[in-house]
């Protein structure tokens, strides 16, 4: 399965990319929003795990902007944040239909178990069937 991580941070990215490989995950890294964004038009993944605070087009950008697109509209989001305090985490999952919301810090452990639970139990497949 191949999970796209949209990070700016490159320690953050380099932990959960690691982790992710371990556990048998094909982990493509975006370092903005806007690279993400594009990778998500030109190639296929089953899971998007995006950082909220990104300069240019934040987290909560490439969400919305995924839900509004039909052919990535199906795909899941866990969408990771520092800003725990300031964001509507509610608004995310029930607007944008984020399957989890995970505060900074958070173990790798917790987000392996994230990203299998969300993978076992995905929204809806992408032919919309």
């Amino acid at each position: 399965m191949r999970i796209l991580v949209a990070e700016d941070n490159a320690a953050m990215g380099n932990v959960i990319g690691f982790n992710l490989r371990k556990a048998g995950f094909d982990v493509v890294h975006a370092v903005s929003g806007e690279i993400a964004w594009k990778q998500l038009q030109q190639q296929e993944f089953d899971l998007l795990i995006t950082d909220f605070q990104m300069p240019g087009m934040n987290g909560g950008d490439l969400c919305r902007r995924v839900r509004e697109e039909p052919s990535l509209a199906a795909i899941p989001v866990i969408l990771l944040t520092a800003k725990g305090l300031e964001i509507d985490a509610d608004y995310y999952r029930e607007t944008l239909a984020v399957s989890a919301v995970l505060m900074k810090p958070f173990s790798p452990k917790r987000l392996l178990q994230l990203v299998q639970e969300t993978l076992s139990f995905p929204v809806a497949s992408r032919d919309g069937g």
